[in-house]
């Protein structure tokens, strides 16, 4: 097997991760009060070992100076040890690649902690993990910030990359810094003009006239997806205007069954969020229905073609009111020739809201129902239809025209009220409506269900939906084939096409004797070219029209000038296969080797935002199943071509947001008292200011640099205390001073660690060992009731880490478990084996979450700084004691005189105590463990006891 990823244990990548800096000098050791204490442990053979061990109150433990150690630690250690082996298997966790945009936001912080917790969980388990980093270089911020700076995208880029990389390097993750790439580096964006090409080669990459989204802001094309809902530009917030120009177009269309299908398998198991499948199916969009044709009837002693409507519905076809047309339908363009009225409507359009119910009335065509041929139809059927221009009506869909059926779309519905004075009918209503009132000629609002068809529909009266669909579509086909079943998809083509700078080249060369010539293989990459003084000048635009020397070059297939296509690629083309080049980032050949790819791919676990859930993801799925179609991925069609196995979608942070209760205003840090965190005082009135979480934005004062507090209270502390706040997936809400609670926990764990530094060095016997010795005397058996409730409650903590690890990723839980334990163990006597076992095991069960406290608890422990890594550690897993603890213990019912007065847990007796010694030793087990129940003293003043199933009832007579 070839290898996906070099194999090199935790810390090589690790090595990489550091900036270097000095080692902080050892731990202070023991203080010139040192004590003395002497530890006895029983052991398996029943012999007492006394240990001597001198310790010293615990230095105060400062975790960002922790940081800074290990960091420089784990960067000097080169080979940590054993190599991961050919057998193992791979894990392949990934989060989506951060943009450069100079800073980290707490956003970025959750979203490269969570899979550096879980990668490292994973090599702790034996896995081969890659975890990879990279830069989504390109895009319009950096090209914007260009133009308002006078700098070359490049240098902003390269500068903002330096400071996001020093800041991930304080969050002591675990990335393999080896494979980091850009993708505005040629090197990386020279293998996305070969998939470009690749896919032009197929036919899947072409260019087309097409009526596009421009944005005037940032002057470029925006594909649909990336306008809103109100008709305004995803990044700049300008309104989109239309215009029409020749693009370049992925054919994603060709990919859409599968892609569509496939969501059925990604779904199994919850493996992807439903909520992201459901989101992509409706963005798919595929709709079973009919198309119709409606005659059109002309006034202007023109012919014209019918108009070709889909529909879903087609049970509602008594109940069409009114035709609707996209602007570039050709009956719209034809006879705008003539209409001045129209062209000033057309000319409008543009700024109209994209969910506008304004219409322009055609006066010079009527639509028929095609129904209206039927002898049997009702006359109300037979009236000619108005025919409008219509905003909301989409032109690359069902052929740009709608047939308006107020009384069942809501769309439909608002733009007829607008428009029209008739009342919608209703022709079908629900099974149990009274007819009556599903007669009624106005509504006011419409029936969207299927149902039963009323009398306005003749002979169809009575039918339901269903029958009545399949009916009226068989009658038209059947009489002139105005109609016919169908299907058709939302999902359009995916435009590629920016008239950007800052972008990925288009390698195509246009030539006026050959047309669009692919640039050969051999000379790619195109790279971009200076244009420095067009940053100076602040300029919007594309700048590589202007750049003459770069732009005009002669054609590869007849040496004639030609000309370089001036666009560059939408950066979800750099994003869509970037996680398949991490497999073999140094190939100079190739996009990846197909041996990389076939033991690397898919990604095992993918996390980001569910605000990818359709463009990116839609478009790397894409993306990869193209790939799987060609020998860079031979064995991609055994997964479908999927890329994500697994999909987390972490949450947002939002952040403490303060207001002025008077006028609303949001308050900057500086304008409120925050000495009480619960009521903070605006300064300047002395009111008590308004406290929300929201997202963290510049206006509303509320963002939180992670540098901040990483260097007040250190990385592991604020991965922990991240984790703990919220399930992954819920929005967090970061309150700063709650992360106290944390510090605290660590610093008492690590001064129990500094009371019993050295154990590890001479461990002894384990707990499965020690535990099948029964204790010689009541005390040391009340001891070891606590020992074996204290090491159930690991065995039982190792069981839900692991799940919350490896299944449900419940990473806040994990927080809680381990705080949990931790009191558990810290209540057992540091003279007790079982303690020590247990701190060993609580430690490697933090290492994932604070690896720079684990490695340095784990030190300590040894009392060596040549100890092993903790990291290098197997994970704990279950030692087989769980039942036994379970069963050696029972609830006992205590009663006096027969009435049951309480309960309580204690140890199952010896099968070898009988008669008065087993009932004198369950005595004394009950009057010990509830020596604070006020009935003690009178059971032991008991005339007779009576013990019932061993133990499991026990009467006292008094």
């Amino acid at each position: 097997m070839v290898r996906a990823f070099k194999a090199r244990g935790t810390y090589k990548a690790d090595a990489q991760f550091i900036d270097g800096g000095n080692p902080l000098a050892t731990t202070k050791r023991r203080n010139a009060q040192a004590a003395t204490r002497s530890s006895t442990f029983s052991l398996l053979d029943n012999t007492t070992i006394t240990s001597q061990r001198t310790y010293a109150h615990a230095a105060k433990l400062d975790l960002v100076a922790l940081d800074k150690k290990w960091q420089h630690i784990w960067g000097e250690r080169e080979d940590p040890g054993t190599a991961p082996s050919e057998d193992e298997k791979k894990m392949y966790i990934l989060p989506m690649f951060p943009y450069p945009s100079g800073n980290l936001h707490l956003g970025h912080f959750r979203n490269y902690t969570i899979p550096d917790v879980l990668a490292r969980f994973r090599r702790m388990q034996g896995y081969n993990v890659l975890l990879p980093i990279g830069w989504d270089a390109f895009g319009l911020p950096a090209e914007n910030a260009a133009i308002e700076r006078g700098i070359d995208p490049a240098v902003w880029t390269k500068d903002n990359i330096a400071k996001m990389k020093h800041q991930l390097k304080g969050m002591n993750g675990s990335w393999d810094w080896s494979r980091e790439l850009a993708t505005c580096d040629p090197e990386f964006y020279k293998h996305t003009q070969r998939i470009f090409l690749m896919l032009h080669e197929r036919g899947l990459a072409y260019q087309a006239e097409s009526m596009v989204n421009w944005d005037p802001v940032d002057k470029t094309v925006l594909a649909n997806e990336q306008v809103d809902s109100n008709g305004l530009s995803w990044r700049s917030g300008a309104k989109v205007e239309k215009r029409m120009l020749k693009q370049w177009f992925f054919k994603i269309s060709e990919f859409r069954e599968s892609l569509l299908d496939d969501l059925d398998v990604l779904a199994k198991n919850g493996r992807w969020p439903e909520r992201v499948v459901s989101m992509q199916k409706n963005w798919l969009g595929r709709s079973k229905g009919a198309q119709i044709r409606f005659p059109v009837l002309s006034f202007d002693k023109q012919d014209h073609e019918g108009i070709e409507a889909f529909t879903t519905r087609p049970d509602t076809l008594f109940g069409v009111q009114y035709i609707a047309l996209a602007s570039n339908h050709p009956l719209v363009i034809e006879l705008a020739k003539t209409d001045n009225e129209l062209q000033k409507f057309l000319e409008a359009m543009p700024t109209l809201a994209a969910d506008s119910k304004a219409g322009y009335a055609l006066p010079s065509v009527r639509a028929i129902n095609p129904l209206a041929f039927d002898p049997k139809t009702p006359d109300a059927t037979k009236a000619s239809l108005p025919i409008y221009v219509a905003p909301y009506v989409l032109g690359d869909y069902g052929h740009g025209a709608v047939m308006g059926v107020p009384g069942h779309d809501n769309r439909d519905f608002g733009f007829w009220k607008q428009n029209s004075e008739d009342a919608a009918r209703v022709v079908i209503r629900s099974v149990s409506e009274p007819v009556e009132v599903a007669s009624s000629s106005s509504v006011s609002e419409p029936f969207l269900n299927p149902g039963i068809l009323t009398e306005a529909c003749g002979d169809y009266a009575g039918k339901t939906s269903t029958e009545a669909g399949e009916a009226l579509v068989k009658l038209l086909a059947d009489n002139g084939e105005v109609a016919k079943p169908t299907e058709t998809w939302r999902l359009r083509d995916w435009l590629v096409s920016r008239q950007r700078y800052w972008g990925t080249p288009i390698p195509i060369i246009h030539c006026g004797s050959c047309g669009p010539v692919p640039v050969p293989v051999d000379q790619l990459p195109v790279t971009l070219p200076s244009v420095k003084g067009h940053w100076l000048r602040g300029k919007a635009g594309n700048p590589l029209e202007e750049a003459h020397d770069w732009v005009n070059t002669p054609c590869p297939e007849c040496g004639h000038a030609a000309k370089r296509d001036t666009d560059t690629m939408d950066t979800f083309v750099d994003s869509s296969w970037y996680f398949m080049r991490f497999a073999d980032p140094h190939n100079t050949e190739d996009p990846f080797s197909a041996d990389s790819a076939d033991s690397t791919m898919p990604v095992d676990l993918y996390i980001g935002g569910v605000e990818h859930a359709i463009l990116h993801l839609l478009y790397a799925r894409f993306i990869a199943k193209f790939l799987s179609t060609t020998p860079l991925w031979p064995t991609g069609t055994l997964e479908l071509g999927e890329p994500f196995k697994q999909l987390l979608t972490q949450g947002m942070v939002h952040g403490k947001t303060c207001t002025d209760p008077s006028t609303g205003r949001f308050l900057k840090p500086e304008e409120v008292n925050m000495e009480n965190p619960a009521k903070p005082i605006i300064i300047a009135t002395g009111q008590t200011a308004n406290i929300t979480y929201e997202k963290m934005s510049k206006s509303k004062f509320n963002g939180v640099d992670p540098a901040t507090c990483t260097e007040k209270y250190g990385a592991d502390a604020t991965r922990a205390h991240m984790l703990f706040q919220a399930p992954p997936t819920d929005v967090l809400e970061w309150d700063e001073e709650k992360i106290t609670g944390v510090t605290r926990w660590l610093r008492r764990l690590h001064e129990r660690m500094e009371r019993n530094r050295g154990v590890l060095s001479s461990l002894p016997a384990d707990p499965k060992a020690y535990f099948s010795n029964k204790p010689s005397d009541l005390t040391s058996s009340t001891l070891r009731d606590k020992e074996a409730a204290a090491w159930l409650a690991v065995q039982n903590t190792i069981t839900s880490i692991t799940e919350s690890l490896s299944k449900t990723y419940a990473l806040n839980t994990v927080v809680s478990d381990l705080m949990g334990l931790t009191n558990t163990v810290l209540d057992l006597p540091e003279s007790s084996p079982v303690q020590i076992h247990a701190l060993a095991t609580l430690v490697k069960m933090l290492a994932p979450i604070t690896p720079a406290f684990s490695e340095e608890s784990w030190q300590i422990l040894h009392d060596s700084t040549s100890a092993p890594s903790v990291l290098m550690e197997a994970f704990p897993v279950e030692d087989g004691t769980a039942e036994s603890l379970k069963s050696s213990r029972h609830v006992c019912a205590v009663q006096v005189n027969g009435k049951l007065k309480f309960t309580l847990e204690i140890e199952t007796p010896s099968g070898e105590l009988k008669g008065d010694v087993l009932k004198d030793w369950i005595v004394d087990k009950i009057t010990l463990q509830a020596s604070s129940n006020p009935l003690v003293e009178k059971l032991k003043g008991a005339r007779k006891v009576i013990v019932v199933k061993g133990g499991k009832t026990v009467n006292f007579v008094v």
